[in-house]
């Protein structure tokens, strides 16, 4: 059993500290205490390994600085964003040190923030356990693009009781279970491909999966739905990916439009910026994103827009030509600033499923000023490899394979 390191707010919560680290140890583990509370500990007799001093150094500001301002208004925020940081960078420092094998926190909203954005930086695989009372909610903020387990508290972490322990004892033996076994895959060191998907581009994803594979490398498939983007640009940052087939590429135009699957500005850069082998689609391309369809804005509800209602949960609107247009050149731009092997393919009958010859959405107009806005924007070192196909036509997927073949022969 390894060393579980456990984090909380020892000025409100040092009875369930107490607890859960006698679970930790009644399981064979051995608890390191992390206090992210500002002011003075309950009385207790808990050990702490790195106190709140330590933590509020390492965020670059003194404990008795983060205790003048208070409980209130500003100073409060500052003193949890100090706290925050202290925590990342300890976690980080003390995960590549080898000196704990998990982390489980617990804690209210406020506990709650800090502790799963310092999970954050910790890479995929350190098993890292949450129990919050937000957990029921929206867990973005507390998740981000990382593995943490969430326990919804079920209560408010406000004492011992026979709810309260049944929780944390289930949470401390989650923590303890992951950290008695190693960290590492012991699978053997295949390449590891990553590949982007949505429902309208399954098909083409699928007959590409299956080609790699049997090429010998791994693949790991990404939902093109904001998080999914993200969390692939993430994972390729951490090193964890050596190359992209990136053939959904659809949150770019969410970010541009203000469909609500955007990935951010910084979606399809990172495995440029890695000079690692990828292959560029501007698959889904014409796709932005909305919930159920009266959720979609009054201003996508006008006549030169087509609308589909996807499912009972997803809307989508086709852009118009000169969003199109726009969103080549962004296209261009960021696969111009790649600094490994890059190729784009472009699919010229058709972006999806519903943009096929003969489908609702067939626009060869608006796709022509997609196309040419990628063709006079990218670098001009980078192969442009345009198949008379739609995306989700067999000899588009095989062409597709082919330039990443080609790629990953010559990185």
């Amino acid at each position: 059993m390894g060393n579980v390191l456990l984090v909380g707010t020892l000025d409100t919560k040092g009875r369930e500290m107490r607890y859960i680290m006698d679970e930790i140890r009644a399981l064979g583990g051995e608890p390191l205490v992390a206090n992210i509370g500002v002011f003075d500990p309950m009385p207790t007799d808990v050990p702490i390994a790195y106190t709140a001093q330590d933590i509020a150094e390492a965020g670059g500001e003194s404990l008795a600085e983060l205790r003048t301002g208070g409980e209130t208004g500003g100073a409060r925020a500052h003193a949890m964003t100090v706290m925050t940081n202290g925590l990342s960078a300890i976690l980080s420092r003390e995960n590549e040190a080898g000196r704990f094998d998990a982390v489980l926190g617990f804690g209210g909203s406020s506990g709650s923030s800090v502790i799963g954005a310092a999970m954050q930086v910790l890479p995929v695989g350190v098993p890292k356990v949450l129990v919050s009372t937000m957990a029921s909610g929206d867990t973005t903020p507390y998740v981000g693009t990382r593995d943490i387990t969430l326990m919804y508290s079920v209560t408010d972490i406000a004492g011992l009781n026979r709810i309260s322990r049944v929780v944390l004892r289930n949470a401390a033996r989650a923590a303890a279970g992951m950290a008695s076994g190693p960290l590492t895959d012991n699978a053997d060191d295949q390449p590891l491909i990553a590949i982007t998907m949505f429902g309208v581009t399954t098909p083409c994803v699928m007959a590409v999966q299956e080609q790699i594979e049997e090429d010998g490398f791994e693949t790991t498939v990404f939902h093109a739905t904001g998080s999914g983007g993200r969390a692939m640009e993430d994972l390729v940052r951490d090193g964890l990916v050596d190359g992209v087939i990136d053939l959904t590429t659809s949150e770019l135009t969410d970010e541009l439009v203000g469909g609500v699957l955007t990935a951010g500005p910084a979606r399809m850069e990172a495995a440029g910026l890695a000079g690692i082998p990828q292959v560029l689609v501007p698959g889904a391309l014409e796709v932005v994103n909305f919930g159920a369809e009266p959720t979609v804005p009054t201003r996508f509800r006008v006549p030169e827009r087509m609308l589909h209602v996807h499912n009972a949960a997803v809307t989508i609107v086709r852009t118009l030509p000169e969003e199109a247009r726009r969103l080549g050149e962004i296209f261009a731009q960021k696969a111009s600033v790649a600094t490994g092997p890059t190729a784009v393919v472009l699919p010229l009958k058709g972006l999806s499923a519903l943009d096929a010859p003969g489908q609702p959405w067939e626009n060869p107009v608006g796709n022509a000023q997609l196309f040419d806005a990628i063709r006079c924007g990218l670098r001009e070192d980078i192969p442009i490899i345009e198949v008379d196909a739609a995306i989700n036509d067999p000899v588009f997927a095989d062409a597709c394979v082919a330039a990443f073949r080609d790629l990953w022969a010559n990185r």
